[in-house]
């Protein structure tokens, strides 16, 4: 079984780090372009981060740029995302993804598995 597990969220303040993982697991994501996406209450899903199968190629969407980063580890089949200067506006379930279409000029568009998400919480 194809899965993609994240973990690393939970509840911080204004200002703060997290680092939120994913690691995959039934196939190898090796040669898979990878995403981080979220979802605040109520609203639709987002794009944040994603990273081409080496490693070597990122792509930010406007709010993570600056202050997240996103990284990969093919040995161990995961995947990061480096969150710094965290704001209440980033509360949110974040999601990875592995992607179909990598890009390192827009946001991928063939998302072949989801996560279940983590939850953030970034209180003022």
């Amino acid at each position: 079984q194809v899965q993609l597990v994240e973990s690393g969220g939970g509840s911080v303040q204004t200002g703060d780090s997290l680092r939120l993982s994913c690691v995959g697991s039934g196939r190898n994501f090796g040669n898979s372009g990878m995403a981080w996406f979220r979802q605040a209450p109520g609203k639709e899903r987002d794009f944040v981060a994603s990273i081409s199968w080496t490693g070597s190629l990122t792509y930010y969407a406007d709010l993570a740029k600056g202050r997240f980063t996103i990284s990969r580890d093919n040995d161990k089949n995961t995947v990061y995302l480096q969150m710094n200067s965290l704001k209440p506006e980033d509360t949110a379930i974040y999601y990875c993804a592995a992607v179909g279409d990598y890009s390192p000029w827009e946001p991928p568009l063939v998302h072949e598995y989801w996560g279940q998400g983590t939850q953030v919480t970034v209180s003022s």
